[in-house]
Formats: C-alpha cells, structure tokens, sequence
C-alpha cells in the first residue's frame, strides 16, 4: 500500500461524505471532458492577483502545470491594476496571452475555464469557493476556510452538493514529514497524545502592512461594494481592502493566518473534527497602528471524545508578533516523550523513566528517537527558479493530480470545515472573554449556553 493509500484511508472518516458525493455526481459530456484524460488540457483562472497568489501559489502551480498539462487562461481581480499586472505577469511566465477579466461573473460567464486558484481577502475564501464549485469550476482555496460559521456551511453544503474538486491551502498535510508523523501516531508507537504546545511568534511591526500600495488604491479603480460581499457596507477603506488581516471582520488576524495551519493538524493527526471547548485571552500590546486585531494571543483547545471527558488533551496556542523568540513550533507529547515537527524528529524527551516507573510497579516507556526527515519523500514537480515553498508545491500538485482522478485532495473540504470550526470557536472566546463550546447536532458555536 502506497503512503497516499494509507494517508487517505485514516482521513476516510471525516472525507468520506465528500468522496462519496464526487462518485455519484453526474457528469456532462463538457465537464467530463475537460479533466478525463492525461492529455486535456485544464485551463485555469486566477481569483484575486495579490501577494499570496503571486509570490506562492502561481510559482507552485508553475513548478506543475507542464507535468500535469495545466495552463493559465484568465485571472480576475476588481483593482483594475493588479488585474492588469496580474495578465501581464501571468503572460510573461506562462508564455501564452492571460486575459484579464473585472469579477467571477465574468470569469464564470467563459467556457475555456474548468478551475480556479482563489487566493482573496479571508473574509471572502468560502463565498468565493462557493461560486466557484456551483458554477462547474473545480477550486484550490487559499485558508482559512472560513471564520463564521454560516460561510463554512454553505461552502462544505456547495462541494457536497456538486462533487467538485476542493483542496485548501493547509499545505501540511501534503508535507512528507507530516504523513510521516500521521501514520507514526496512528501506528500506535507514539501512545496517546496528552499534551500539544503550538507557537508563533515574530517581532514584525509591519506584517501584514501595506503602507507602499494603500496610498495606490482608489475606490474608483475597484469596486468596494462588491470587495464587502456579504459584510455590512462600510465606507470606502483602502487599509481595509489591502491590509485586511489587521482588521475584523475581514479578518480575525493571528488565528485566520496562522492558527488555522497549526490547528489543522491536531484534527488530522487524532482524527477529531473539532475541539470540545476554547478559551482565550490577548489583546493589542505593543503595534498601535489602528489595527483592531490582536497582537498577541494565548488560547487553550480541550480535545477528547465527546461521549467521554475523562480522556483528551490540551492544545496550548500562544502568537505574537511583538517577540520572536520560541518561533514557530508544533509539539506533540506521550507519556513515552514528544514528537517535535520543528526539527521533525521523535525523542524519549519527558517520558516516562525507569526511576518513576519503579515507584508505581510500572515499566518505563521511552520512545526510540528517530528522523521524521528521513526516508521515501514523496515525488513533487519542483523548480528552483519558482521561489515556491516545497509544501505548496506538494499540495497544488495533489490538487491537480486529483482534479484528474476525481479522488479526494490531502487538504479537502472536511478538513478545512474542521479548522474553521476551531478558527471559529477561538474567535468568539476571544470576543466574548467566555468558554466556547460546539453543538454537533446544529454545527453550531456555543457561549454561554447559547447557540450562536
């Protein structure tokens, strides 16, 4: 069995409905014609030509698409200069014309377009992916998926309900360390998880700052209206627009970016769809830029099986951006020591010694330290001339080879509709300064007793 076979046969529980769905859904002649063979070509359109898009996903999808025989035909972005910088560019590096196009409207009215990379404000990743799916288009959707809980219904409702093509760009999960570590846990070698520390931590007063670009955009040059989709209009706000991540609720800031990647794996590597309860606290301590996002977070996740409080774990999340030191890390702890996806490396670290042990008549347990980098790694089209991160390269590979097979992507829908289920919780325990817990029977947020 293939390391893909396996992979996907312990994600079967939460991505079954989806793959399910896909294998029934009829197709026409058109549709099935534009992704049955090896040597159709899938013309691709790009929704929102901005930095993610440009500086990662369009080098990824580059570093593939001659393999997979995927070609860029359309991108659209309402600012009308990166609409036009996005074709140029695209032209130039593709080597064939890119048209530019004003909305999804128009980009969904043309018949050469059979999928979409979609790389938009955070707000908007579920309602764009919505569109794309229910007009015919298979998608790769930037994360998070969603950060309310209305947007992640009606996105997993749309993929289910046309059996499209959905991978989200929570990229490790296409990360060979990563499997490696997955199917190390589900092994049973690791023992059960008891503890997870996660950090992210940067000292960057002008992440997610645009102060170069704010002053370029003008609302006759795009369409604000539109730019708010579902939102309560606001007026025009080009820091809003551009530096969204600093700004609710166009997005939540350190848990829709980073909190979401992280998160993603504890629901992966356990096999839990969400957490049973969150708390948070944080605020703004330091970059007093007129952001209304937080700077700082600490949030505590309590996972377990629902029908049994006795057993579960903590995930203990803390980011800021005032102080780098800690990093970025992922730590996973047994009883036997931890698994550590910083330096991708299992140890005996903080397990159980013969000395303690001996006091309760029980026998140590130490796990053998070995290399999580070591082994097969999987095949990926990689380029040195791209710029694109390995694991991107890995997930829009897998999504292109999937929009092929028709079978289900590392990152579906089901995994990005956990993640947002954790993103949401954590954000209404930061709003309302209370215990959140989720009401499965109407997948639904819970404060306070009531659902929300």
């Amino acid at each position: 069995m293939s390391e893909q076979d396996v992979k996907r046969r312990g994600f079967l529980k939460t991505a079954g409905m989806a793959t399910a769905v896909a294998a029934v859904t009829p197709w026409t002649a058109r549709s099935y014609a534009s992704i049955a063979g090896a040597n159709d070509r899938v013309r691709t359109g790009i929704v929102g030509f901005g930095d993610r898009m440009k500086g990662a996903l369009v080098p990824a999808f580059i570093a593939n698409c001659n393999d997979m025989n995927f070609q860029f035909a359309a991108v659209c972005d309402i600012w009308n200069m990166r609409r036009t910088q996005g074709a140029e560019f695209l032209s130039q590096k593709s080597g064939s014309k890119v048209d530019a196009v004003r909305n999804t409207d128009e980009l969904y009215a043309r018949k050469d377009i059979d999928a979409v990379l979609i790389a938009t404000a955070d707000f908007q990743h579920a309602q764009h992916g919505t569109d794309a799916v229910s007009a015919g288009r298979d998608a790769y959707v930037e994360k998070p998926t969603a950060h309310t809980m209305e947007d992640a219904r009606l996105f997993r409702a749309a993929v289910h309900k046309t059996g499209k093509i959905v991978q989200v760009g929570t990229q490790r999960r296409s990360t060979p360390s990563y499997q490696r570590a997955y199917e190390y846990i589900k092994s049973g070698q690791f023992g059960d998880i008891v503890m997870v520390e996660m950090t992210w931590n940067v000292n960057q007063p002008g992440r997610w700052r645009r102060p170069d670009v704010v002053p370029m955009l003008k609302e006759a040059d795009t369409d604000w209206n539109r730019y708010q989709l579902n939102l309560p209009r606001a007026p025009f706000d080009p820091r809003k627009y551009l530096e969204f991540r600093l700004f609710w609720p166009y997005s939540s800031g350190l848990p829709d970016q980073w909190l979401v990647h992280q998160i993603d794996t504890v629901h992966w590597f356990t096999g839990l769809p969400h957490p049973r309860s969150v708390v948070a606290n944080g605020g703004i301590y330091s970059w007093r830029d007129g952001r209304t996002n937080w700077d700082t977070l600490t949030a505590v996740f309590d996972y377990g099986p629902l029908d049994d409080m006795s057993k579960g774990f903590q995930v203990s999340y803390s980011t800021r951006q005032t102080n780098e030191a800690g990093g970025v890390k992922e730590l996973y702890y047994s009883t036997g020591g931890m698994l550590d996806m910083d330096k991708q490396q299992v140890t005996p670290t903080g397990g159980l010694t013969a000395k303690y042990a001996a006091e309760m008549h029980m026998e140590p347990k130490l796990l053998k330290p070995f290399s999580l980098a070591e082994g097969k790694t999987s095949a990926m089209a990689t380029d040195a001339n791209t710029g694109s991160d390995p694991q991107t390269v890995a997930n829009m590979r897998n999504w292109m080879e999937c929009v092929r097979s028709r079978k289900t992507p590392n990152a579906s829908i089901e995994a990005g509709y956990s993640h947002s289920i954790a993103l949401c919780m954590c954000i209404a325990a930061m709003q309302s300064g209370q215990r959140v817990t989720f009401d499965d029977k109407a997948q639904a947020i819970v404060i306070g007793g009531k659902r929300v």
